[in-house]
């Protein structure tokens, strides 16, 4: 009997340690963890014949993943691309362990995507830009290929973190570094055009923010396709993010402000919420 005793307590104790453990992590000591996501997404296809934008997102025990990517090519290419992307994200997320360095995920997972889309298009005929978010601990990681922009919204800012692709932020980074004149960069600043996306063979690598961001309870993560804020003002969506609607109803009154926009030719236009929530 005093043996049963025994063992009975000894599981209890351990199952007292585990607890202990994992309340008193450095995650859980520096405040209540985000295990929960409310997600709002919505999308319009413009003036274009065809959408090349998707998204997808994905709930693990120990994170979260979004992923938004915008595609572009001939003969639907940019439609099969964007697709391919965001299947092989999240086929590769599912296989995430909390132990894992985000930048290695992110880094094979970009890899994968880039090959897939070149096994099933030949190199120019399909690309992506892609935009990906993970959330662990209440960190938040992000990595970004093409010009798929990654955003925080807190406190009525709405403050951007990625700077992506494009010729003229190449341009800007050069100057800073010293490696091109002034009138060499003011030449270059008014071209968007995409040097790195994925679905090349010159695939080069993502940008990745290594330190990741602190998320607070009632922050939202933004991803949105060049098309979302080339396509309305960034004061616009800041003002939409602040109403008092749910994270959905807010998704898709930033896009109506883009479809009621005053361009004549639009874009395809996507764009991903997210907030955390204990």
């Amino acid at each position: 009997m005093i043996r049963e005793e025994i063992v009975i307590l000894a599981i209890y104790l351990f199952i007292f340690l585990l607890t202990a453990v994992r309340f008193l992590s450095p995650a859980r000591a520096a405040g209540r963890v985000m295990r929960r996501f409310r997600v709002g997404r919505a999308m319009t296809i413009g003036t274009r014949q065809v959408q090349e934008d998707n998204y997808g997102i994905c709930q693990g025990p120990d994170a979260f993943l979004a992923v938004l990517a915008d595609g572009m090519g001939k003969s639907y290419g940019g439609k099969v691309s964007s697709r391919i992307a965001v299947e092989t994200l999240k086929d590769m997320f599912t296989c995430y362990q909390s132990a894992e360095n985000p930048a290695y995920f992110f880094q094979r997972s970009f890899r994968m995507a880039n090959s897939a889309i070149l096994d099933e298009l030949d190199d120019g005929r399909g690309g992506a830009s892609v935009g990906a978010v993970l959330i662990r601990d209440n960190q938040l990681y992000y990595a970004v290929a093409g010009n798929v922009k990654v955003a925080v919204y807190r406190k009525g800012g709405l403050v951007p973190l990625s700077t992506g692709h494009t010729i003229d932020m190449l341009a800007e980074g050069k100057f800073m570094e010293g490696t091109i004149t002034r009138q060499q960069a003011l030449e270059l600043l008014e071209n968007k055009r995409l040097y790195n996306y994925i679905g090349q063979d010159g695939f080069e690598e993502i940008e990745f923010f290594d330190t990741p961001v602190r998320l607070k309870e009632k922050d939202i993560v933004v991803l949105m396709s060049d098309g979302l804020y080339e396509g309305t003002d960034w004061k616009r969506i800041e003002e939409l993010l602040a109403g008092r609607g749910k994270l959905q109803q807010k998704a898709y009154e930033i896009i109506e402000a883009v479809n009621t926009g005053i361009q004549k030719e639009k874009d395809n236009a996507s764009i991903v919420l997210v907030e955390g929530f204990v």
